[in-house]
Formats: C-alpha cells, sequence, structure tokens
C-alpha cells in the first residue's frame, strides 16, 4: 500500500508479489500499524476538456459543451456528485453516476515545444 506519510490517506495499492511460504519465512515481520484513513473530504481534480466540450472523471463522462472546449477546469468529487467550477466563475453540479475511485488528480495539459530542430 501506498499512503501519504503527512495525512495518512490511501494513495494506490499494489499486490504482494511475494507467495504465502515466502511470508512465512520472512526474518523480523511484525504486523502491519492501524489501516490507512479514508479522505473525509471531497477529492479536487483538475480535468481538461476535449476540443468537444467533454470531460472524464471517475469513469463518468461530462458534457460542458462545445463553448468550453480546451479549459482547464476544477472538479470536486464526492460520493454522490461532482461540482465542475467553470472558468467564467460558474459552477456546474452534476450527480455522480459511478463508484470508481479517483485515478488521476491532474488532467491533460497542452503540451508545447520549447524549441524546434
Amino acid at each position: 500500500m501506498f499512503y501519504d506519510l503527512d495525512t495518512h490517506e490511501l494513495l494506490r495499492t499494489r499486490t504482494n508479489p511475494l507467495r504465502p511460504e515466502q511470508v512465512k519465512r520472512l526474518r523480523g515481520a511484525r504486523p502491519a500499524g492501524p489501516p490507512p484513513r479514508p479522505s473525509i473530504e471531497p477529492v479536487r481534480v483538475q480535468r481538461r476538456a476535449s476540443n468537444s466540450g467533454i470531460i472524464m472523471v471517475a469513469g463518468q463522462k461530462v458534457a460542458l459543451g462545445r463553448l468550453h472546449q480546451h479549459e482547464t477546469v476544477t472538479v470536486t468529487v464526492s460520493d454522490t456528485t461532482l461540482a465542475i467550477e467553470l472558468t467564467d466563475g460558474d459552477t456546474k453540479v452534476v450527480r455522480r453516476t459511478t463508484t470508481q475511485p479517483v485515478r488521476s488528480i491532474k488532467g491533460q495539459r497542452p503540451r508545447i515545444a520549447t524549441s524546434v530542430s
């Protein structure tokens, strides 16, 4: 398990690469500490809208409209809603239809070449 050392929030999990008989032979093995506590507050993520004005958060596509194409928006993800803060100061609240966790905090950003060779 990988977790944030400051907040003890679980970031990601991986499968154990050791077989059970290898785990039994570990020297100095000790029981694990307290499990990481889940985040209480909503997760804030950034997404960049596609050329048709669509973003994807936690496996859910949200259409913002072509007016917002290529804009970077901030989304506050809670258990039941997605609150999208648009660049014009407006906030759009959408009901969440998936239960998938948020895997990526920062969305795509425009790639700009620094020099042309």
